[in-house]
């Protein structure tokens, strides 16, 4: 069994991880457990069909468990809600840490997961104004998204063109949202700068060197795990790739950039990686944490700070969704509108069915994706 999903901006083709024939590597010896329960899971998991007022939904009934596909009946709406039937929606690793009790923000069981989905609006409550029937939309949730219908805020629904295939618009929202808002409204990353990313093969880190390459015309070095990524990172538009498991990333950026060291660190990795890139920087250089991918958050030299005069700038694109939402919303809408203009370019990395919810956050917890991961209710 095999899918192939193809648009004009990337080929896909998904394997069951039964039958890639690939050895899993585990990162976290933690989720070993889980990943084992995953596997029991995706096999025993039945087609589901929607039906009448009701829809399907990947369900969290407890904390490190695989999650079950189960029908629910459909709510009423509020007068400035928006039922959405969704067509697709994109896995982040926050998602995962939701579902295992480890994300900064927490909910009670049972509770449907997915921060970020596209499809097409089916009714509106009385006080809609910004959406009409029939349009097709991106949304983000922060949970609730992995479901054959969410019912949403309008204010959290931006309408995408026809063109824009619903995979695609699925996965523009976190990862490019959180480039976006990182690179140009914590950094100002400006024109002819160099960028460091790291990670750079994940759906943030590419969405990092597309930005920065492609839209902030940046010079962009992408640092990641393998030699295949680094090849992978060229061709998305960095101008050089450093594989940090067989390099020095510190001594490479040295070369790469004469000694003058980075602008701009985009990092979602943290650990020791972090303390490279931070050293790599150059006079008056921006540092961005977006995350801790590798499991360790790391401590901050003061001394090199003063040093070089560096700035170290926290990225947590979600929250901007509470604080200050004309910030948030905009780098959603600049996502959406950079690639309908074709500026941007996202990858697709796998595509899943919902029933196979669990495979796809075990693709994700293998580390070796590259681009977002989707999953398919259509």
């Amino acid at each position: 069994m095999k899918c192939c999903w193809q648009t004009g901006f990337v080929v896909v083709k998904c394997y069951p991880y039964y039958q890639c024939g690939v050895k899993l590597l585990f990162i976290h010896r933690k989720n070993h457990s889980l990943r084992h329960q995953l596997r029991l899971a995706a096999l025993g998991t039945s087609h589901a069909t929607r039906s009448g007022n009701s829809y399907h939904a990947a369900l969290c009934t407890e904390l490190n468990k695989p999650l079950v596909v189960q029908q629910l009946p459909s709510a009423v709406l509020k007068p400035t809600e928006v039922r959405v039937d969704i067509h697709c929606c994109g896995v982040n690793f926050a998602d995962i840490l939701v579902c295992q009790g480890l994300y900064q923000e927490r909910w009670p069981t049972p509770f449907t997961p997915g921060m970020e989905f596209a499809g097409c609006v089916v009714e509106i409550g009385t006080s809609v104004t910004t959406v009409q029937k029939g349009e097709r939309v991106v949304g983000v949730s922060f949970k609730g998204a992995m479901a054959e219908e969410c019912i949403i805020d309008q204010k959290m629904l931006w309408p995408i063109r026809a063109e824009l295939p619903y995979e695609v618009a699925a996965s523009i929202p976190v990862s490019y949202g959180t480039a976006i808002l990182a690179l140009e409204h914590r950094a100002h990353t400006q024109p002819g700068e160099t960028v460091l990313v790291t990670a750079a093969a994940g759906a943030a880190g590419l969405a990092a060197v597309d930005i920065a390459s492609h839209v902030l015309n940046a010079q962009v070095i992408a640092a990641v795990g393998s030699d295949e990524k680094c090849d992978l990172a060229v061709q998305r538009g960095a101008i050089a790739a450093i594989n940090y498991t067989t390099q020095s990333l510190k001594e490479e950026v040295k070369r790469l950039t004469a000694n003058k060291g980075v602008n701009v660190v985009f990092d979602a990795v943290g650990g020791d990686i972090f303390k490279e890139a931070l050293s790599s920087l150059s006079w008056e250089g921006r540092i961005l944490v977006v995350g801790f991918a590798g499991g360790k958050i790391p401590s901050v030299p003061a001394n090199l700070l003063l040093l070089k005069n560096i700035a170290v700038k926290g990225v947590y694109w979600g929250k901007y969704g509470q604080r200050c939402f004309p910030v948030f919303s905009r780098s959603i809408g600049s996502a959406i509108q950079y690639a309908q203009e074709g500026r941007t370019k996202p990858l697709i990395g796998a595509i899943y069915k919902m029933q196979q919810v669990n495979e796809a956050f075990e693709h994700v917890l293998q580390r070796k994706s590259t681009g977002k991961v989707i999953i398919a209710m259509k």
